[in-house]
């Protein structure tokens, strides 16, 4: 499967690429973003942004990774994608987004075209996400693209010494229909 260029308002989600590498390592390198992420190690190399980017494209089948950049210069913000369970055709949404871009609303509007395109083309029955209970911001992406909180995991995650609850959201084909 190859990964498509999806389009929203201020954003281009495209396939990462290699020339990508210095400053996806130094946004993703942030502690910050660290923190708030299941998958992004601290400290994150040069070296980690290069195998990121080869691991995805060779797990094509199983995965699918967008780079999030602006679409009026092409700075890369951020990262989103899929984890694909296809037999159970559902997968599992994940982003993040560089700390000089936080709060401007564009890890919703990439979670919403990724949503979309989840559904309407790879057309799986359910996406779901979670998040660490302390990132609030994460829920409120969450909520704002449509999706139902459907529990809490207490104590789920060991992060950086210490046990951390995960909140789950979730949403079917037929909730992206009734939202519009």
């Amino acid at each position: 499967m190859t990964t498509p260029t999806l389009h929203t308002d201020r954003l281009l989600l495209r396939p990462h690429i290699l020339a990508d590498v210095p400053e996806l390592a130094r946004l993703a390198g942030a502690r910050e973003v660290a923190a708030t992420t299941l998958r992004i190690p601290h400290p994150y190399s040069v070296a980690d942004a290069e195998a990121f980017i080869t691991e995805w494209q060779d797990a094509a089948d199983e995965r699918v990774a967008f780079a999030i950049v602006l679409r009026e210069n092409s700075a890369l913000l951020g990262g989103t994608g899929l984890r694909l369970e296809k037999e159970h055709q559902r997968a599992e949404l994940g982003y993040w987004i560089g700390t000089p871009y936080w709060g401007k609303g564009y890890a919703t509007e990439a979670a919403r075209a990724v949503l979309r395109y989840g559904f309407e083309v790879l057309n799986l029955h359910r996406i779901y996400a979670s998040y660490f209970s302390n990132n609030v911001a994460s829920g409120n992406i969450l909520r704002k693209i449509g999706m139902k909180h459907e529990g809490r995991l207490p104590q789920h995650i060991l992060k950086w010494g210490q046990y951390v609850d995960l909140e789950v959201y979730g949403m079917l084909d037929t909730d992206l229909l009734l939202s519009g």
